[in-house]
């Protein structure tokens, strides 16, 4: 009995969608030199996708972006470098600062508070968590700063939100 190369790829077809499952990773994100206040840097317009927000600062440099909340959306910010020397090495003195404006405008800064590997399989690269926030959001656009403060510059990461879906950014 001949099997036809088309009802091979049909079969093949259909058993790939049915047991292949999208997977999903945060939304990368690039600050650059043109991203040195959250005005000019991009807007997340949902806070709650998940996004990874990467500036490298270093001393007295900025980057900054903005993300919006809907009343009950849940807050999720976390500072993250990346586990190598020499950023790894540094005191927290020397780390970026990174401030949170919300949207009333009530400033704080993440202070590091861990050290906590881990492993982010997408880029296949070790982070230290710094600090996290997780609590209730307040509905508005929340801005953020990371301001460089060592002379040599640090690979820093913002992830923010939690739902691994699709995301827009507007820049």
């Amino acid at each position: 009995m001949k099997i036809s190369a088309v009802a091979i790829a049909l079969s093949a077809a259909i058993l790939m969608a049915v047991f292949v499952t999208p997977a999903h990773a945060h939304q990368p994100v690039i600050l650059d030199e043109g991203d040195g206040s959250p005005s000019s840097g991009p807007l997340l317009p949902d806070g709650t996708v998940s996004y990874a927000v990467y500036a490298t600062v270093a001393n007295k440099q900025a980057r900054g972006f903005r993300f919006r909340l809907v009343k009950g959306d849940q807050l999720e910010v976390q500072y993250l470098i990346s586990d190598e020397a020499p950023d790894n090495a540094l005191t927290p003195k020397e780390l970026p600062r990174v401030t949170l404006i919300d949207p009333k405008g009530r400033r704080s800064t993440l202070k590091v508070n861990e050290r906590s590997e881990f492993y982010e399989p997408y880029s296949r690269k070790n982070y230290l968590y710094l600090s996290r926030i997780a609590e209730q959001g307040s509905p508005g656009t929340y801005r953020v700063i990371v301001r460089g403060r060592s002379v040599e510059p640090v690979e820093t990461t913002i992830a923010v939100g939690s739902r691994e879906v699709p995301g827009t950014v507007v820049n």
